[in-house]
């Protein structure tokens, strides 16, 4: 139990990675806060959570509207009693070069991530000062980050802009005793997930990109959640401002 008495918050935690990441810092014994736009969903994972034993908060939240935020955040910490980590995971799959695809990217992969990160800053700098370099934020990225798209670009650009963000956080916090560094997951398949769906309307797509990966599937949530719980660790005690690829080798076939 590594995160006993620890205090996880997960922004975009009701299914897919979010959902994964939540379920192992519970498992974990961490207490768990979570929010999404689908109350059904969240109340579904906030049953999962609290059946390990653990403090388990959920509520809707829209991660476009900087006042949702500014809500959600503190209500989690009155919740938990505090704040150790940080998981910031929404996003909003901008993918059409377009204006609403470029809006909605820049809200929900970057602002929400800088908006979440300021709402928790008071509550992880009060856990840093019990156990300093323990309190962190991990971001989710992706590897489209990494490379040219023709098919998402404003999601690969808002992505980009994540890992460099984390980097400067790193810097500013570290004053402060936390850590922050970012996950970019390949692809990963889960029921009503993107993936799911490409395998199902798109075959020609999804095999493509399978093609790619040399161990010949999708990655899982659960491979991202347990590179969430080791970046968020004592384990990783000395790592700040790392981008971390989870993609099981799917980079080196690009």
């Amino acid at each position: 139990m590594e995160f006993q008495g620890k205090r996880a918050v997960v922004m975009g935690g009701s299914r897919g990675i979010g959902r994964s990441i939540a379920l192992a810092f519970a498992r974990a014994g961490a207490s768990v806060a979570i929010c999404a736009r689908g109350a059904g969903a969240l109340e579904e994972t906030r049953a999962e959570i609290a059946a390990h034993g653990v403090k388990a908060f959920a509520a809707p939240c829209d991660l476009a509207d900087e006042g949702a935020i500014a809500r959600f955040v503190p209500e989690a910490a009155q919740a938990l009693g505090g704040i150790d980590v940080l998981v910031n995971n929404a996003s909003g799959f901008g993918r059409a070069d377009d204006e609403a695809s470029w809006a909605i990217s820049l809200a929900v992969d970057v602002m929400a991530v800088v908006r979440a990160s300021h709402a928790a800053e008071p509550w992880l700098m009060e856990a840093a000062g019990h156990a300093p370099l323990a309190a962190s934020i991990v971001n989710i990225a992706s590897i489209s980050a990494l490379r040219a798209t023709k098919r998402n670009p404003p999601y690969a650009a808002v992505k980009a802009a994540v890992m460099q963000y984390t980097t400067s956080q790193a810097r500013i916090l570290a004053a402060k005793g936390i850590r922050a560094n970012c996950i970019a997951p390949g692809s990963i398949e889960f029921p009503g997930g993107t993936w799911e769906k490409r395998r199902q309307d798109d075959p020609a797509l999804y095999q493509a990109t399978l093609s790619q990966i040399p161990f010949g599937r999708m990655g899982r949530p659960e491979e991202v959640a347990e590179a969430a719980l080791f970046l968020a660790s004592p384990r990783a005690s000395w790592i700040t401002g790392q981008s971390l690829v989870v993609d099981g080798g799917q980079l080196l076939g690009a």
